[in-house]
């Protein structure tokens, strides 16, 4: 697989409008729309082939990187554009057989509306391509396959072996493999991309001039799975964690008196628990102080069911090597909390001096705000509720630089730090 090559800002396409239509057009669908109309559908099934077609205006790459990439950047607006418009042709398609089905709904009719403009704007071709769905493994889930934790208790004897990934603060990444990353990436990156699941989070600069982040932005694509459910969209932004899907609903999928699908919230607008039983994962969005969090349970072989192409994954392979932060050092800031203050904030909250500790020190010390500190111990409370071991609850701090990159994991690092961030919205 070739890396993908950056887009500069002055040729890059405005993806984010796109998005943006799209969400409206979520927005824009009521509950009381007939069931028969499937709109949504059409709209998930849009936002999630065009995730990946987002354009990098980073900057991360200088000097002869930079001078290659921009030498390549017309084929790499050319390949994204055909894809777009690939991606346009197949969403035309999906509303022309709801047709008769959404006469009469608005959200309906702004959606072709807004597939037409869109089509003229980037002279789309009428005739060509469509995004073809990524093919579903098949016979990876047998028995009941809507209940991943009891067909593979009945074909195997026992429970799943689960792996955990938490992001927080500024943001930092327990990844499956227990590595301990802090990453000062800005945009959007694939958290998690396998067969089942596409998880995709925003980070934005907290400071000028310093490398202070925070998550801002979720998206989380469940895939369309056999007759379990069917593709279902979730987003939660800062001071929206919403305990429903995009389309208001908040279960997805009944077979046999079960849900597929299921949210839940303990404080609606800053927390949402989201169990997928189809696939034995379980995830929780927060919000804490001025970020957002995720934490991620979910089996061994639903986190390796993903092919070359799907080598984006902070949650598997950490952040780029070039975006680490070192946490044991005190972040470049003039912050107005002492580092002693910090120490002490957060040994009063933690239990033990481990990579938690390490994250919430670092992130009073760089955001100088007292309540930069929730996010690490609620990371903490759910890596404690997800982790059965105890024992791997608490990994020890981070080394005093970064570790360096071993060869079966070189690769992904690169297309990482070659790829840059996509575009936010």
């Amino acid at each position: 697989m070739e890396p993908r090559a950056a887009v500069t800002p002055n040729t890059a396409l405005p993806w984010k409008h796109c998005i943006h239509l799209t969400l409206l057009l979520v927005q824009l669908s009521i509950p009381e729309v007939g069931a028969s109309c499937r709109i949504l559908r059409c709209n998930s099934d849009f936002v999630a082939a065009t995730l990946d077609l987002g354009s990098s205006s980073s900057g991360a790459a200088g000097g002869a990187a930079g001078g290659a990439a921009a030498g390549v950047s017309a084929l790499s607006r050319e390949a994204v554009n055909a894809g777009y418009c690939s991606a346009l042709r197949s969403y035309a398609l999906c509303t022309r057989r709801m047709a008769r089905a959404c006469r009469g709904d608005l959200a309906y009719h702004s959606a072709v509306q807004g597939i037409e403009d869109l089509l003229i704007q980037h002279r789309c071709p009428r005739a060509g391509p469509t995004a073809q769905p990524r093919l579903q493994p098949q016979g990876t889930l047998s028995g009941d396959s809507c209940l991943y934790e009891k067909g593979f208790f009945t074909r195997e004897g026992r429970t799943p072996e689960y792996l955990h990934c938490g992001v927080f603060g500024d943001p930092h990444v327990r990844t499956f493999n227990n590595d301990f990353h802090t990453c000062a990436v800005q945009g959007a990156w694939p958290l998690v991309d396998n067969e089942y699941l596409y998880i995709q989070a925003t980070s934005s600069s907290m400071r000028a001039g310093t490398h202070t982040t925070a998550l801002t932005k979720i998206t989380i694509i469940f895939k369309n799975w056999r007759q379990c459910i069917d593709q279902q969209l979730y987003q939660a932004e800062l001071d929206n964690v919403p305990a429903a899907f995009a389309d208001g609903s908040v279960w997805s999928g009944e077979r046999r008196g079960h849900h597929s699908l299921l949210v839940t919230s303990q404080s609606p607008g800053r927390h949402a628990e989201i169990r997928a039983a189809h696939i034995g994962t379980l995830l929780v969005v927060r919000q804490s102080g001025r970020s957002l969090s995720l934490s991620l349970r979910s089996p061994r072989r639903i986190v390796a069911a993903f092919g070359p192409e799907q080598d984006l994954q902070l949650c598997v392979w950490g952040c780029p090597a070039s975006q680490r932060l070192n946490t044991r050092l005190p972040p470049p800031t003039s912050s107005p909390l002492p580092a002693a203050a910090a120490h002490a904030h957060c040994a009063a909250l933690l239990p033990a001096q481990d990579v938690y500790y390490q994250a919430c020190v670092f992130d009073l010390i760089a955001t100088g705000d007292l309540n930069a500190s929730s996010s690490a111990v609620a990371a903490l409370q759910d890596a404690q509720s997800m982790i059965s071991d105890t024992h791997r609850v608490h990994l020890p701090p981070a080394a005093s630089a970064p570790p360096a990159a071993t060869p079966h994991t070189l690769l992904p690092l690169l297309l990482l730090s070659m790829l840059g961030t996509l575009t936010g919205t």
